[in-house]
């Protein structure tokens, strides 16, 4: 998730939400003279709904061998960046290619050319003191498909 806004436009706040969301309690704040931080993903219970016999077989399990790792949140922020190549040694590669966690990058724009072909960019503008301007933009088939959940979603809500 790739991020742009002027100073203020809320990035960090947004980010701050998104971990609230993966269940991260650890305090988020900008990563501005690290580039990176890494926020690890709640244990959690296993997502799918066992069957009447596997339920019986879990129950002899232990609480912490069922629980699994959600995933983590990798938190750039190239606001000090001079010179894109820097993020590759990062290995940033590694960390968008990951099945393990969500990316968000803040200030995207300074390293355009180096993100992947599938991505979700927000793009975001202070209106006032407390409202903003959200602009996403998804491109490739996955970040479409959660657009159009997310859009279908959020209007479902508004109209209830």
């Amino acid at each position: 998730m790739l991020l742009d806004g002027q100073l203020g436009t809320g990035k960090t706040t947004f980010t701050q939400g998104l971990a609230q969301g993966m269940d991260i309690t650890e305090t988020i704040n900008s990563p501005t003279f690290t580039l990176l931080k890494e926020y690890a993903g709640r244990s959690r219970p296993p997502a799918e709904i066992p069957t009447d016999g596997e339920r019986r077989a879990k129950r002899r399990q232990s609480v912490s061998q069922r629980l699994q790792q959600g995933p983590a949140l990798y938190h750039f922020d190239l606001y000090r960046l001079d010179d894109p190549e820097e993020i590759l040694d990062l290995g940033f590669e590694d960390y968008f290619n990951s099945d393990n966690g969500v990316c968000v990058v803040e200030w995207a724009d300074k390293a355009a050319a180096l993100w992947p072909d599938e991505r979700l960019h927000i793009r975001m503008r202070a209106l006032s003191e407390t409202k903003r301007n959200l602009l996403f933009v998804a491109t490739g088939t996955r970040y479409c498909e959660l657009l159009r959940q997310f859009q279908k979603n959020t209007y479902a809500t508004a109209r209830s």
